[in-house]
C-alpha cells in the first residue's frame, strides 16, 4: 500500500496558493479553526474565528456601506464587479486549485468553478444598466405610472462546502451591481477559499478607488451561530441561504418573523428518465456524469434513474462497467474523474443509505470505501448504483454521496408520477428522441422541478438561466434574467400633471 505522502506537499501548496492569492499569514495559522483537506484527511491551515462581536461590528459596516453605496449610479457600481471579474481571471488557476484542495473536486471542476465567478460578473455588468422599471398605462387622464426598483440592503450570504465560491458570487454580484453589501458566512469546511476571494474583491475595491465604503464585501469565518446572526439581525433585509433542506426549515420561520426577504437553494433528490428513444450513448455518458461528479456531492447530483422496461437491463449492464472503471484518486493528477468525499461523516452517511436500502431489496453495486492512495483519514469510495424495486426508503431522501438508485418504467406517465413523488424539487432530466414524450415531461403535467431538462443531465447550470427549485428545495432563485429583483425593493409611482383630481375607479369624492 502507497506511503501516505500528500500531506506535507499540500500543506505547502495551500499557504502557496494563499500568499499568491493576496491573503496574510495570520489568517490561516494560528487559529482555532482547523481546514482539512479532503485529499488527505488532514489539516492545512488553522484559520480564526470570527467573534459574536467582530460580527455584529461587521454587519454594522456594511449597513452603513449601504447608505452610501445605494447612491452610487448603477452603471458605476457594475465598473466595480468589472474589475472583479478581471481579478478572478488573472486568479483563476491558483484559486481553482484551491477549491481542488479544499473541497476535493477534480482539477477541471475547481477551475470550472471560477470560470462561473468570471462568468456571473460578465452577466452583472451587462445588467447594471438594464434594472428596468415599467411605465404603466393609467385609467385617469393627465396621469403616469411608473415603477422604480431601489436597493434593497445587506445582503446576507450563507453558502456550503460543495460550491465553496460560485454560490458567493451568484448573489455577490447581483447584490452589489444593485446596491446592497454582502456579508459572507462560508460553510465552515471551506474556510480557505472564502479568504482567498476576499482578497480578490480587496483588490477590485482598491482599484475601484474611493467610491466603494468600508464595509461593502464582509466575511464571517465560524459555525452556525454565525449564520444565526445574519438570520436575525434587523440591519441584514435579504439572507440567501444554500444548503439542507433541515436548514431552510430552521432559517425561514427566522426570517419571516422579521419579514425578511429570503432566497433559500436547499435540497435536491433529482431524477432522469430514459426512455426506449433515447440516444442510450449519450444518456450513459451524461448519466455518469451527473451521478457521479463531484463525488455525487452538488446540490443537482442525479441520485433517481427511471429506465423503460425494454432497455432495462442493457442500460444498468453498461453502466456498472462503466462505474467499475472511473478513475478515483487524487483529483489534482490528471486523468481522475472521482475524487473524495468531504469528511468520514458523508463517508458514514453514504454507508447507511446503502444498507437502508439493501433492508428494502435493494440490489448494491460499489459503494464500498476504496483505498488506493493508503489514506486512512480521507475517504474515497466507489460510485454505488443500486437497483430498487419500488422507491421507498432511502431512495425518498437525498444522500450527500455517489449512490445512483435505478427503477424500471412501463409508462412515461407513471415515470413523471414517480420523478414528482419526493420532497424536493430542483433538477430533472428526460433522454428521448420522441417529441411527444419530451413535450409531456416538459408540460404541467409533467417534471415539477425549477430545472426540467431534455437530453441533458440535471447537473451543472449556465448563469443564464434562474438556477433554483420548487417545493423542499425552498423556491429561490439565482442568477437568471430577473434574479436581480430579488435584491431590490419596488416602489410604484403615480404622477399626476394636469389640473384635477380624478380618483380610480370612478370614486367621487368632493370636498
Amino acid at each position: 500500500m502507497p506511503t501516505p505522502t500528500l500531506t506535507p506537499t499540500l500543506t505547502n501548496d495551500t499557504r502557496a496558493l494563499l500568499s499568491r492569492l493576496g491573503v496574510s499569514d495570520h489568517r490561516f495559522t494560528g487559529g482555532q479553526l482547523a481546514a482539512r483537506s479532503p485529499i488527505t484527511g488532514e489539516a492545512i491551515a488553522h484559520v480564526r474565528e470570527t467573534s459574536p462581536e467582530e460580527a455584529a461590528a461587521a454587519i454594522g459596516r456594511a449597513h452603513a456601506a449601504f447608505l452610501a453605496w445605494r447612491t452610487v449610479p448603477a452603471p458605476r457600481r457594475g465598473e466595480l464587479i468589472r474589475l472583479l471579474g478581471e481579478e478572478l481571471r488573472l486568479a483563476k488557476d491558483d484559486l481553482g486549485r484551491l477549491v481542488t484542495l479544499e473541497t476535493g473536486k477534480i482539477a477541471s471542476e475547481g477551475r470550472g468553478e471560477v470560470q462561473e465567478m468570471i462568468d456571473i460578473c460578465d452577466f452583472a455588468v451587462g445588467l447594471s444598466r438594464q434594472l428596468y422599471g415599467l411605465t404603466i398605462a393609467s385609467e385617469r387622464p393627465d396621469h403616469r405610472m411608473i415603477e422604480t426598483w431601489h436597493p434593497l440592503g445587506v445582503c446576507g450570504v450563507i453558502s456550503a462546502f460543495n460550491f465553496p465560491v460560485a454560490v458567493w458570487s451568484w448573489n455577490a454580484a447581483l447584490a452589489l451591481t444593485c446596491g446592497d453589501p454582502v456579508v459572507w458566512k462560508p460553510s465552515e469546511k471551506t474556510p480557505l477559499t472564502a479568504l482567498a476571494t476576499q482578497a480578490i474583491v480587496g483588490r477590485a475595491i482598491r482599484r475601484f478607488g474611493p467610491d466603494a465604503p468600508e464595509g461593502l464585501c464582509e466575511l464571517l469565518i465560524g459555525g452556525p451561530s454565525l449564520g444565526e446572526a445574519l438570520v436575525d439581525d434587523d440591519r441584514v433585509k435579504i439572507v440567501s441561504a444554500t444548503g439542507s433542506t433541515s436548514m431552510g426549515r430552521a432559517v425561514a420561520p427566522r426570517l419571516a418573523r422579521r419579514f425578511a426577504h429570503a432566497i433559500l437553494e436547499l435540497g435536491g433528490n433529482n431524477a432522469a428518465i430514459i426512455a426506449p428513444s433515447a440516444d442510450l450513448d449519450l444518456a450513459l455518458r451524461a448519466t455518469a456524469f451527473a451521478a457521479v461528479g463531484t463525488a455525487g456531492q452538488r446540490c443537482t447530483s442525479l441520485r433517481r434513474v427511471f429506465l423503460h422496461d425494454r432497455i432495462y437491463d442493457g442500460f444498468v449492464a453498461r453502466l456498472r462497467r462503466t462505474y467499475e472503471t472511473i478513475p478515483i484518486g487524487d483529483p489534482l493528477a490528471e486523468g481522475t474523474l472521482l475524487g473524495p468525499l468531504i469528511d468520514g461523516t458523508a463517508y458514514r452517511n453514504m454507508q447507511r443509505a446503502l444498507e437502508a436500502a439493501r433492508a428494502v431489496g435493494g440490489i448494491v453495486h460499489g459503494g464500498h470505501r476504496w483505498d488506493g492512495l493508503g489514506l486512512p483519514d480521507a475517504y474515497y469510495v466507489r460510485p454505488a448504483l443500486v437497483e430498487m424495486p419500488d422507491q421507498v426508503g432511502p431512495m425518498l431522501q437525498e444522500t450527500f454521496a455517489p449512490i445512483l438508485y435505478a427503477m424500471r418504467y412501463h409508462d412515461l406517465s407513471t415515470a413523471i408520477s414517480l420523478q414528482n413523488a419526493v420532497g424536493a424539487g430542483l433538477a430533472s432530466s428526460i433522454f428521448t428522441l420522441d417529441m411527444r414524450e419530451t413535450e409531456a415531461f416538459l408540460s404541467v403535467n409533467g417534471s415539477d422541478c425549477g430545472i426540467a431538462n431534455d437530453n441533458i443531465g440535471p447537473s451543472g447550470a449556465e448563469i443564464g438561466g434562474a438556477f433554483g427549485g420548487e417545493k423542499e428545495t425552498g423556491g429561490g432563485r439565482e442568477a437568471g434574467s430577473d434574479a436581480w429583483r430579488a435584491y431590490m425593493r419596488r416602489a410604484t409611482t403615480t404622477i399626476n400633471y394636469g389640473a384635477a383630481l380624478p380618483l380610480a375607479q370612478g370614486v367621487e369624492f368632493t370636498v
